[in-house]
């Protein structure tokens, strides 16, 4: 008998399917906002809907970007004097010279431009870590209006209080954003870093956080322990156990410098560590220690620090830094790197709630597809070393689908592309100037 479909079903059809645990060869994917249906061909039902040819091409889950920074963009071509000589330079001389100029308005085109092409790498979803010093009101609905309401990814996002700005609208932000409640975005608490951050400052958003994970920088240099321990007399990670912010699913950016005790403690905490390899090599700030992490059973994210749109390229990067980081040509085996990958989304579904990252009856369908013709037999045992090797450093998806949309298709967009690089390109112009009087 003829199995019904509702008329907004699609299905991708002659396909490897690979989502990070199972492998099927030539394979079908039948799905709406959700999956419906996966098998071999063999068992393919009789549809009439619309169908997508996925011969010589493999179906994966969208990558999660799980920290970046989103206002970053508009900052590329810009000319800023910079001659740093410490970590702490790097942030005065650029970063924290270029966040204070943004606004709303190059925020959001920041967004359209990031999404975008976060899309074409790939990415389906993004957990951003944003300082805007201009405008702090409104600047969390201008990243989900572009990258939810606009781009149709998903995201999670967050204000980076810090003493640079006006603390009260930096908490109010963060509580705006902790309002999100949908699938497609919700928010988080956003701390900078210790080393801008006092502790009255710590000691307002302790009694407002109620439980709330935060979204910090933490030991990214060895300059914000230093300071900790100078100023407090303590490390990074106890200052935020002291307030009672280390709460569960707490993203914890880089983690480069954190000590054994910290570790434990993140652990306890179950708090995650989000490292982005990629941007600690950029600031030359050390490399981090994956025993640390692996001994303490702390779950691993990965992001790029708002340092381009590849994930596929930093997990690359994880599995290559992580051996150096100490000093071990088998540091990071396939089966432990496939654990921090499915754990990714096992966070990221968490906070969601939807059951995200495989490709099975009953998850999201937020999927790309990617050309692959395998030189050697690929099958369930190998499918992991053909998709890392093969695909990952040059990560070009000719499909992307999110919430069942299709995205990109052919590897062009749905979007009016042209004219949302112009509106950016205008942004970036009222923003390059107010840095000329920065």
């Amino acid at each position: 008998m003829r199995k019904e479909y509702c008329q907004t079903m699609k299905a991708i059809i002659n396909v490897k399917i690979y989502d990070y645990e199972t492998y099927i060869e030539n394979g079908y994917c039948i799905y709406g906002k959700e999956i419906v249906e996966v098998g071999t061909m063999d068992n393919f039902p009789d549809f009439d809907e619309e169908i997508i040819d996925g011969t010589n091409q493999i179906l994966l889950p969208g990558f999660i970007n799980s920290h970046t920074h989103i206002y970053s963009t508009l900052v590329r071509g810009a000319s800023i004097p910079f001659n740093p000589k410490s970590f702490r330079d790097i942030l005065e001389q650029l970063w924290w010279k270029f966040d204070s100029k943004l606004d709303n308005t190059s925020t959001f085109h920041s967004a359209m431009v990031y999404g975008l092409e976060s899309l074409k790498s790939g990415v389906t979803s993004l957990i951003d870590h944003h300082a805007s010093g201009l405008e702090i009101i409104g600047s969390l609905d201008a990243l989900k209006r572009a990258i939810v309401d606009k781009l149709g990814m998903r995201g999670i996002f967050c204000f980076e209080t810090s003493d640079r700005f006006n603390i009260t609208e930096c908490i109010e932000e963060n509580l705006a954003g902790l309002k999100y409640d949908s699938h497609e975005a919700r928010g988080m608490f956003g701390l900078h870093a210790s080393m801008s951050l006092s502790e009255e400052t710590l000691d307002k958003v302790s009694r407002i956080l109620a439980g709330a994970p935060i979204h910090v920088h933490v030991a990214e240099s060895i300059e914000d322990e230093e300071d900790s321990l100078e100023k407090y007399n303590t490390r990074v990670i106890d200052r935020y156990l002291k307030y009672g912010l280390l709460n569960k699913d707490s993203i914890l950016a880089h983690c480069v410098h954190i000590d054994e005790q910290e570790a434990k403690n993140i652990s306890y905490k179950k708090a995650v560590i989000a490292l982005n390899p990629t941007s600690n090599m950029n600031n030359a700030v050390g490399a981090f220690n994956i025993d640390l992490f692996r001994n303490n059973n702390i779950p691993i994210l990965i992001g790029n620090d708002g340092l381009g749109t590849n994930i596929a390229k930093e997990w690359t990067y994880f599995f290559f830094a992580g051996k150096a980081g100490i000093n071990d040509a088998a540091g990071i085996g396939f089966d432990e790197l496939l654990k921090y990958i499915n754990g990714s989304y096992e966070y990221f579904g968490r906070q969601m709630g939807i059951k995200i990252g495989k490709i099975k009856e009953g998850y999201v369908a937020d999927f790309v597809l990617v050309p692959y013709l395998n030189p050697t037999d690929m099958n369930q045992s190998n499918a992991f070393g053909h998709v890392f090797f093969g695909l990952f450093e040059n990560f070009k998806p000719s499909y992307v689908i999110v919430k069942g949309k299709t995205l990109i298709e052919d590897y062009e967009s749905i979007f009016d592309e042209e004219t949302l690089y112009k509106n950016a390109h205008i942004a970036s112009k009222a923003l390059w100037e107010r840095l000329g009087d920065a």
